[in-house]
């Protein structure tokens, strides 16, 4: 997932597609994130992976750095897994019908880094796959919030990789420190995190992951430093709320009993 390390001057940004991990985390406890995703996109006759979460049955939010390639034939979701490389029962895995990138994302400095990805057909609710809730309005997480992140990425900066889902504790930094280190920061739409210990991040392939803080999902893994693992930036899903809004209609989803995704 994100990366950690002291601020110093020279850095380089680097987006976390691929293989990505949790560095200084935990193996989660079995299907206790049920609304985590695993994203295989296809492009051309490679394969990249990145992290998603469920907001309605056939949605899934994501990072638009993780679509952002050319030769995209696919995207294919799973649900309810905990190890990725097993064939589990509780596993769901269903191709996407559609996938939308917020036009105005830019790679300078992941600019609005928000993708929604739409599933060819519901998801079955059960215990193995839930729906996460995003905030809305007046849903603010401040510095010193306590969140976490969860993900299938890497697990240490040598290239270490997990198979099983792992999950970190990270706070909701004051904001002067990303805005000294990423000189595209914006406040209204992205959250500076981190722990500023140095010994817990996310990773390549944690990207697209929620930034989970009070059982509601504030932010999407979107990049960090090459070279440090701290701070790290999370896209901040509540400016995009009316966005994301706009294109749950353009899928023509209704909200319907049963399927919650704002609180």
């Amino acid at each position: 997932m994100l990366l950690l390390l002291l601020l110093t001057s020279a850095f380089a940004l680097l987006p976390w597609a691929g293989a990505g991990r949790i560095i200084g985390g935990r193996e989660a406890k079995r299907h206790s994130r049920p609304y985590m995703a695993y994203l295989i996109i296809q492009h051309g006759s490679e394969n990249s992976t990145c992290g998603g979460f469920l907001i309605r049955p056939d949605t899934v939010l994501s990072a638009a750095h993780c679509a952002d390639k050319k030769g995209i034939v696919n995207i294919t979701v799973i649900l309810g897994a905990h190890n990725i490389n097993d064939q589990e029962q509780s596993q769901q895995r269903v191709l996407a019908k559609d996938w939308v990138i917020h036009p105005n994302y830019s790679p300078v400095g992941f600019k609005n880094d928000i993708m929604l990805v739409k599933l060819k057909r519901k998801a079955k609710i059960n215990k193995y796959v839930r729906l996460i809730s995003i905030p809305r309005r007046m849903g603010l997480v401040r510095k010193g919030a306590a969140c976490e992140v969860a993900g299938w990425g890497m697990t240490s900066v040598t290239g270490h990789k997990t198979n099983v889902l792992r999950e970190v504790a990270l706070k909701v930094q004051n904001e002067a420190i990303c805005q000294h280190l990423f000189h595209n920061y914006q406040r209204q739409s992205m959250i500076c995190v981190g722990d500023a210990s140095n010994k817990k991040a996310t990773y390549h392939g944690d990207s697209g992951g929620p930034l989970v803080c009070n059982r509601k999902a504030y932010g999407i893994v979107s990049h960090g430093q090459k070279r440090r693992l701290f701070p790290e930036v999370s896209t901040r899903i509540l400016f995009f709320e009316p966005w994301i809004r706009k294109q749950l209609k353009r899928f023509a989803l209704q909200e319907v009993p049963g399927s919650p995704s704002f609180d």
